[in-house]
């Protein structure tokens, strides 16, 4: 992993300098229609308003604002009273990365972050959902540890104490690599971006007042609250 970080020197703090790379400034992004449940759901995509499946990666952005950390409470959008809940995992790229083959795509990720990639309940992917997924808070993430074997990485969900959904990134259309390979074909990623893996389909809602926790086996957990917005 060393060797991919170009500003790295050895004798630093290597986990210190994976946490820095994160800066407020690189971009986070999401993918949809990453596992078969979400395309199915949509039925004929050849039909209106879509008129053919996508060919690539479907991306979006979680701003800035979207970001809090472990322990954070949520406050949903005024009128909003649930969320859905995706666990998922980050990857944090070491270096600029264009045009990757899915054989070396992961020499470039300097790092994974656990995530909770939060969103409004809506059924459309037709224009984007950006009150949905870029409210403030609709990131909860974790600290940024080393890379680890992600294919059979299971992510699971407790609301309130008790689990309601565990999944595999095995389960994904397209693997963390071949994601990576697949966006890098027509867009570059800056070192300290963030490319989130997907979520599961009809992932798990949370109400106001609901205790979440998203864990990842040898990554740890990451817990947040939801609130109702107060105006």
């Amino acid at each position: 992993m060393i060797n991919i970080l170009m500003n790295f020197r050895e004798g630093d703090n290597l986990m210190q300098f994976i946490r820095d790379s994160v800066a407020p400034t690189a971009t986070v992004y999401g993918v949809v229609l990453n596992d078969s449940a979400s395309v199915r759901a949509l039925g004929d995509l050849d039909a209106a308003p879509y008129k053919g499946a996508p060919r690539a990666p479907v991306l979006y952005i979680k701003p800035r604002g979207t970001r809090v950390g472990d322990g954070a409470t949520v406050r949903l959008p005024q009128g909003a009273t649930e969320v859905e809940v995706g666990a998922t995992i980050g990857l944090v790229m070491g270096r600029a990365a264009a045009r990757l083959a899915p054989a070396d795509a992961l020499d470039h990720v300097a790092g994974v972050v656990l995530a909770a990639d939060l969103s409004l309940p809506h059924a459309s992917y037709y224009r984007p959902a950006i009150r949905e997924k870029c409210f403030d808070g609709a990131l909860p993430v974790a600290d940024v540890l080393p890379i680890c074997d992600l294919t059979r990485l299971e992510l699971g969900i407790d609301i309130d104490g008790a689990v309601v959904d565990g999944w595999s990134l095995s389960t994904l259309l397209r693997d963390p690599a071949r994601l990576l390979a697949d966006v890098t074909a027509f867009m570059t990623l800056r070192a300290g971006d963030v490319l989130l893996v997907g979520v599961r389909y009809d992932a798990p809602r949370a109400g106001i007042g609901s205790r979440v926790r998203v864990s990842a086996s040898g990554l740890g957990s990451l817990a947040f609250t939801i609130e109702g917005d107060a105006r």
